[in-house]
């Protein structure tokens, strides 16, 4: 399980409720509840935190996989 420094941690903020990220095994997960009263979660790849929100989150990956790539 890749971990996150606690010196990141110390820093970053969820984009939706400005509350500070705890790690929660493979996620990052905001301290207090967005506007639906739920806490937000954010996945961790290669040990990056993917700070996208949710909505945002799914219209990328939606975006990114109707691409292909052409060779030149």
């Amino acid at each position: 399980m890749p971990k996150v420094s606690p010196e990141l941690l110390s820093i970053l903020r969820c984009p939706v409720t400005g509350s500070p990220l705890v790690q929660e095994g493979e996620e990052l997960v905001s301290t207090a509840p967005a506007e639906n009263g739920e806490k937000v979660r954010y996945a961790i790849e290669d040990g990056i935190p993917l700070l996208l929100p949710p909505e945002l989150l799914a219209a990328s990956n939606a975006a990114g996989s109707g691409q292909h790539h052409a060779k030149a």
